[in-house]
């Protein structure tokens, strides 16, 4: 650091290197203040919800027949973890800190029909059980067999396992019903306190017997017993599922000393080490970029030097050929296009959009967004889209004043529900799925009233307010005048058809992301933290660019051609590639997810079609005000006799 703090230029390429840094080496704020535990202080497992990639339905731990404590508490949960379906409850695991335990009852449970029932259905699905302990998830370690030492972890443990025993062919069920705990601890020596840095599990299925009557916790097992040193290692003797079969839950718990520091602890869960793939995905986007800003050089460099310096050089036939068709335009050109008021409403929307992401994506990368604070990026993401609102308002409202438009408020009330009124439809739908599977993920009453409060109690107003202050400002004035009757349009060679070109152009913004894209999808659908914000914003930024220098560059070559119909093209151009975003969920869907269930296949389309939706309206958006600067910069430039 002290070279740091004499050369601001390495303070600079530090911070660089810190943000673009694998997530072992990532920046975050720890986000919580750390709780400190001295020996026998007891330590809460908390238990959420079970989750599955195979169906993408959380459920609640107390769902299935597992034990209880006595009173079951819920935590408080923030919006963010409640639509993400995190049901956060109490469980009967209780720790002494550093006091190990081996073979602890927990409870005994004899199995109704019912419950085998929903046991074996959920061992079918590949449901995994998720704990908390001092805000760190459970995770089971796992040896790599490519690599030396290296182990990944998994979040949570699964509920069961399918096997069959040697020499039947018959399938069966087996619960993992003995649980091996590992708490790892930092210690101060100084001060003898500890902080928990790691929570592991080893689950076992273990078909328990024991001596005399069932006497609960006092019950003495021989298949688990501390006093003859017999512990649980293998599953050689599992537990089955089905009906009245008798499963006791037990656990053990041991404590490890370790050298990972409390503001180190979440480096293990967001540790990847494809970051060779990130950087080949930024050095991908970049030659696209490279080749557009090239072209856009090329074309503004070729257009406007002749203009600005004010024709004094001589032209060539070709070079002068070549450059009206743009200029003969520009009677035409600021022509209000048909349906001003739907492009004033998308405009206004993608501004909100472009606003919330860029403000959410800075602060993930400041390493406000820690993922110890579950749910904290929803939450901060539906806050940023509400407050939005007044730049998503003054934005519709100007354009509508370009356009010499007189009903503000007619517009003002598009732009404050047509997207957000599409997405809700559309979420309210697949809500009432995930209620129809009895499923924790349903978004309760409360939370779903809570929701339309932040639209209509704050959003909406601040759209209105951001309307009056963008309709009381004077109207932008256009270059060059219109005139009164339209300019008929030559006919257009087939590559510059509207649908071939507007399909064209969202090819490269895609092409600057896809890879990405693959990680973020892996993190939604496959349940893995995602925290290269670092990566992501410099993808951001590639996507921004993209999505203006291809705009532009078509936009270019379409009034070259005297078609002056630009307003909407320019929308729809970088818009189109969230056409190319589904198409690349559908073959994500089919080739790297195993979901089987017709709800959760339902769910996943209508999520991807709610995000291609809002990328969509972002890179549209980005398109449209970089073509409206462009086509106002070389006419202004231009001498009209």
């Amino acid at each position: 650091m002290a070279i740091a703090s004499k050369s601001p230029w390495m303070a600079m390429v530090l911070l660089f290197f810190s943000l673009m840094a694998p997530p072992s080496y990532a920046f975050y704020l720890p986000g919580v203040a750390p709780a400190d535990f001295q020996k026998r202080d007891p330590l809460l497992v908390k238990v959420n919800k079970l989750t599955s990639i195979k169906t993408q339905l959380p459920y609640s731990y107390y769902s299935l027949p597992y034990c209880k404590p006595d009173v079951i508490v819920d935590s408080a949960e923030n919006l963010g973890e409640v639509l993400r379906g995190d049901r956060i409850e109490n469980s009967p695991y209780v720790f002494e800190m550093r006091e190990p335990k081996m073979c602890q009852i927990v409870c005994k449970v004899t199995l109704g029909e019912k419950e085998a029932k929903e046991l074996k259905e959920k061992i079918e699905d590949e449901y995994r059980v998720n704990m908390i302990l001092d805000n760190l998830p459970l995770v089971v370690p796992i040896k790599r067999l490519d690599q030396d030492s290296a182990t990944i972890y998994q979040h949570g443990f699964h509920v069961g396992v399918k096997g069959q025993y040697s020499g039947s062919k018959d399938e069966k069920y087996f619960i993992h019903n003995h649980l091996s705990f590992l708490v790892k601890y930092h210690k101060d020596e100084q001060k003898d306190l500890m902080r928990i840095v790691g929570f592991e599990v080893k689950p076992y299925s273990v078909k328990h017997e024991y001596e005399g009557q069932w006497d609960d916790k006092k019950t003495r097992l021989t298949t688990c017993d501390p006093h003859s040193k017999r512990l649980i290692t293998s599953s050689d003797s599992p537990q089955e599922v089905d009906v009245n079969k008798e499963i006791v839950f037990t656990y053990d718990v041991d404590f490890l000393e370790s050298d990972i520091k409390w503001a180190s602890r979440w480096d293990t869960y967001l540790l990847m080490t494809d970051d060779q793939i990130h950087w080949f995905s930024i050095v991908n986007s970049l030659m696209i970029v490279l080749f557009l800003s090239g072209m856009v050089a090329m074309i503004m460099l070729r257009t406007l030097y002749r203009d600005i310096s004010k024709y004094n050089e001589l032209e060539t036939q070709e070079e002068a050929q070549e450059e009206t068709g743009w200029k003969l335009v520009h009677g035409d050109v600021f022509r209000p296009p048909v349906h001003s008021d739907w492009l004033c409403v998308y405009a206004g929307t993608g501004v909100q959009f472009f606003g919330m992401l860029l403000v959410t994506m800075i602060f993930a990368v400041l390493g406000f967004l820690s993922p110890s604070n579950r749910g904290g990026l929803m939450t901060a993401m539906l806050l940023l889209w509400v407050f939005m609102g007044l730049f998503a308002g003054y934005a519709s409202a100007r354009l509508y004043k370009l356009f010499k438009g007189s009903d503000w408020k007619n517009i003002t009330l598009r732009t404050a529900f047509t997207f957000p009124g599409t997405v809700f439809a559309i979420f309210f739908v697949l809500n009432a799925l995930i209620w129809g599977e009895k499923s924790s993920g349903a978004v309760p009453f409360t939370t779903m009233f809570a929701l339309v409060l932040l639209w209509f109690g704050i959003s909406v107003p601040l759209v209105f307010v951001g309307s009056y202050l963008g309709f009381k400002k004077p109207a932008l004035e256009d270059p060059v005048k219109t005139n009164k009757i339209p300019r008929q349009i030559p006919e257009q060679a087939w590559y510059m058809n509207p649908l071939f070109s507007i399909l064209i152009g969202g090819i490269l913004p895609f092409g600057a992301v896809f890879i990405e894209l693959f990680f973020i999808l892996t993190s939604i659908w496959l349940h893995q933290f995602y925290y290269i914000f670092g990566f992501l914003f410099l993808v951001f930024i590639i996507l921004i660019v993209t999505c203006a220098e291809i705009s532009i560059v078509l936009c270019y070559f379409q009034l070259c051609s005297e078609d002056y119909l630009w307003w909407w093209r320019s929308y729809l151009t970088s818009g189109s590639s969230a056409l190319y975003l589904f198409l690349y969920a559908t073959f994500y869907f089919f080739t790297k997810l195993e979901i089987t269930k017709f709800v959760s296949g339902i769910l996943y389309f209508g999520y991807m079609l709610i995000a291609s939706y809002a990328f969509f309206v972002l890179t549209g958006t980005i398109g449209f005000y970089a073509c409206f600067l462009f086509t106002r910069l070389i006419y202004s430039s231009v001498k009209i006799d």
